[in-house]
């Protein structure tokens, strides 16, 4: 490991989980938070921050089985992988 490598590493070792987690945001969650940002936007979309993960995931799934009706959302689940869905849900859980 670099010296740089172990300086990084020690650093976000440092840091609470919960802001290493805000820093580590997977690839995919862009796609969620235009429409379902930290605060504010539309009172009819559910906030995710601070969501138990196994909700998400199980969002997400019936979403993708066309076994919860959505405008939009079945159409953005199918888009991600089964790993995606966990990592987004977990980040999403992580934020407070």
């Amino acid at each position: 490991m670099t010296t740089k490598a172990t300086i990084l590493t020690l650093a976000l070792a440092l840091l609470p989980a919960r802001t290493q987690a805000a820093m580590l945001a997977p690839p995919g969650v862009a796609a969620c938070t235009g429409c379902h940002p930290r605060s504010g936007g539309d009172p009819a979309l559910p906030q995710l921050a601070g969501r138990n993960a196994t909700e998400i995931v199980a969002a997400m799934n019936a979403f993708r089985s066309a076994k919860r009706p959505a405008t939009v959302m079945d159409r953005i689940a199918k888009g991600f992988t089964d790993d995606e869905i966990a990592a987004i849900a977990a980040w999403y859980a992580a934020q407070r």
